[in-house]
């Protein structure tokens, strides 16, 4: 069997976006999908060290289909030409906090969050900033952390939301609709595989700010997201 790695498998369906490919292709990418597999279920099992809800996820749980939807795009290639997985209680259709890895030739990175919550979400999290905005202020600022991910990213009001005063002090945090940490990774990471143990790094370091959202919303040990 041929040696083919995530990126190289990747590239090729870059170049090659067609259903007629991917069919004469099919054993390859098998293939690609059963590395990325293993290589999830390497990651669920340090997470759930952590928290062992995470334990009862399978990594098909976590990964996302290769086909894209087409039908409200304007873009009609078929598949994506990336693979990527998000580690969440309840899986990757999950409303809540969770880590998320993303693999691509180029543009491949580790990160987590909470993107775009839903309206009644987002309000809880910005509760909890306003209860708690200096532990938040610590925990993205601790210097291993902020060394490794940078500053929070997200899109952002361009005023104060509705409730909170213009002076409040954790302001900044509070303009925020997405609360999203990353981290590049580099192809030559991924092609040694060295990734594996990147992201469970990224997410050890990651999991006070995603125990500080999953507190903000109401997720417990005890309370999981459904799928």
């Amino acid at each position: 069997m041929r040696n083919t790695p995530i990126l190289h498998f990747l590239e090729a369906l870059t170049q090659n976006n067609s259903k007629d490919w991917m069919d004469a292709n099919r054993d390859w990418y098998l293939q690609v999908k059963e590395r990325l597999l293993e290589d999830v279920a390497e990651i669920l099992s340090a997470l759930s060290e952590r928290q062992p809800l995470f334990s009862e996820l399978r990594p098909k749980d976590c990964i996302f289909r290769q086909n894209r939807d087409v039908r409200f795009s304007a873009n009609k290639q078929p598949y994506k030409t990336n693979m990527a997985a998000y580690f969440a209680i309840g899986g990757k259709k999950s409303l809540g906090p969770g880590y998320y890895l993303h693999l691509q030739p180029g543009g491949s990175f580790v990160g987590g969050g909470i993107y775009m919550p839903a309206a009644d979400t987002l309000k809880k999290i910005r509760q909890e900033i306003d209860y708690s905005g200096e532990e938040l202020d610590n925990i993205l600022h601790r210097p291993e952390f902020h060394s490794f991910f940078g500053d929070m990213e997200g899109e952002q009001l361009k005023s104060s939301p509705r409730d909170y005063d213009k002076d409040h002090p954790y302001l900044k945090y509070l303009k925020y609709k997405s609360f999203i940490v990353s981290r590049p990774v580099s192809d030559q990471e991924i092609q040694s595989g060295n990734y594996v143990k990147l992201s469970i790094s990224a997410f050890e370091m990651m999991h006070p700010f995603y125990r500080f959202l999953e507190r903000a919303i109401g997720t417990t040990e005890d309370e999981a997201f459904l799928l």
